[in-house]
């Protein structure tokens, strides 16, 4: 188990609570009490820790190395009826956007979102989860297909950003998300988005466009990172604390804005803490939601995503 700065008076509990049951284990010694007692101050450490969590805080737990992943969301939604599609068709597969075709109960959906790595190998493989103009590209012809076929499209974003290296620009990586947000606004089957981990600037909004955009409770969704915010700023890393803050990043600020419309609830201490959990939540979400989305004409869908969309950002003076 790995633990976060923040995290660290729960490690030394849960580190006593070892050592004691090993006491209790090895010697004749009654050490009941004793683990009780530090089993209750474990108990309401964490819960004063994770009730009471920073913008920061949260930024840290979306990126925890022992957080599930998009493929893990879909593995354990789908079980064995997920089947990867590949490639964009001009360019090639983009190992940082991974789609296909999966079933939760007998309802066919398209699956979409950004792969992160688990170690380095696989950090190099999928990019960092920073997807390619052709991962975006692949996204698009994915939904079109569902679109085709009448499928429910379901985007699961967990993404540091699009790729920004020089050969994302020369294939024209501006144009193949503002394509995306385009094409999304007007596709004729419900969209839900679901953001699972970081949702940060037009990455994350190149498949970030549905009727229903639900955010998990420790994830952060904003035009840029507290850090890169902060090297803007203030020309120094040392202020992400504060640029998280003001950015208004974390799920119940945006909430507050309606540019989300539901905060799907975490087991305490994160998702990673209880995958399971965490898994059926968001399998159950999906489902109902899409019983409300598909008693929708694709004329009533389309117009009422439009709507949303143009009433985010008035404001009444």
């Amino acid at each position: 188990m790995e633990y976060l700065e923040f995290e660290l008076p729960i490690k030394e509990l849960e580190e006593q609570l070892q050592k004691c049951q090993i006491i209790g284990k090895e010697s004749e010694v009654d050490v009941t009490e004793t683990c009780q007692q530090i089993e209750k101050k474990l108990a309401e450490t964490k819960k004063d820790i994770y009730k009471n969590l920073t913008a920061w805080q949260r930024v840290q737990l979306s990126r925890h190395p022992n957080r599930p992943y998009t493929m893990d969301y879909i593995n354990a939604i789908c079980g064995d009826t997920f089947l990867e599609l590949h490639g964009d068709r001009t360019v090639g597969d983009d190992k940082a956007m991974i789609g296909g075709l999966g079933k939760i109960g007998d309802q066919s959906y398209m699956f979409i979102g950004q792969q992160k790595g688990y170690n380095t190998k696989t950090r190099q493989y999928r990019n960092f989860g920073m997807a390619n103009p052709e991962g975006y590209r692949k996204a698009l012809r994915l939904m079109k297909s569902a679109e085709k076929f009448g499928i429910p499209v379901v985007c699961l974003i967990d993404t540091p950003g699009a790729y920004p290296g020089i050969e994302a620009e020369e294939r024209g990586q501006g144009e193949a998300i503002a394509r995306n947000i385009l094409e999304m606004t007007r596709l004729k089957v419900p969209i839900i988005v679901v953001i699972i981990g970081e949702g940060a600037s037009g990455g994350a909004l190149g498949i970030g466009v549905g009727d229903k955009v639900l955010m998990l409770e420790n994830t952060w969704y904003s035009v840029i990172s507290p850090e890169s915010c902060s090297s803007i700023l203030w020309r120094s890393w040392e202020y992400k604390e504060q640029a998280a803050e003001a950015l208004k990043l974390t799920a119940p600020d945006m909430k507050k804005l309606k540019l989300i419309d539901e905060i799907v609830r975490e087991p305490l201490g994160g998702a990673h803490t209880n995958r399971k959990k965490t898994f059926e939540t968001v399998k159950n979400k999906i489902a109902s939601h899409y019983e409300v989305l598909q008693k929708l004409s694709p004329k009533e869908l389309v117009n009422q995503r439009m709507d949303k969309y143009a009433a985010m950002g008035v404001f009444n003076g």
